[in-house]
């Protein structure tokens, strides 16, 4: 993954306009989508997936994870959307 990312980075034009909003687009989109899905969503899922649901034990697992799950899905909708606007600025900015 490094690596991709390192090539990524090597190829981009950095002199043309839109660069920075590339770049920024990009960060945005690793640290809102990708960490936030492997760092927050997917403990929360797996945390839902070993609760026990025979018992009423499973109760307050399933109300933390709607909270905290639709609290991260949101951040990671408008991390999203707001790397879209970036990629769409810098692709409307070169000539």
């Amino acid at each position: 993954m490094p690596l991709f990312l390192g090539t990524t980075l090597a190829c981009l034009r950095w002199q043309e306009r839109g660069a920075i909003a590339v770049i920024c687009g990009g960060a945005l989109y690793v640290a809102g989508m990708f960490v936030v899905t492997v760092g927050f969503n997917v403990q929360l899922n797996d945390q839902l997936a070993a609760a026990d649901t025979a018992t009423g034990a499973a109760t307050p697992v399933c109300a933390r994870y709607l909270t905290e799950w639709t609290f991260w899905n949101h951040v990671r909708t408008i991390a999203s959307t707001a790397a879209a606007v970036l990629f769409i600025v810098a692709i409307a900015t070169r000539p």
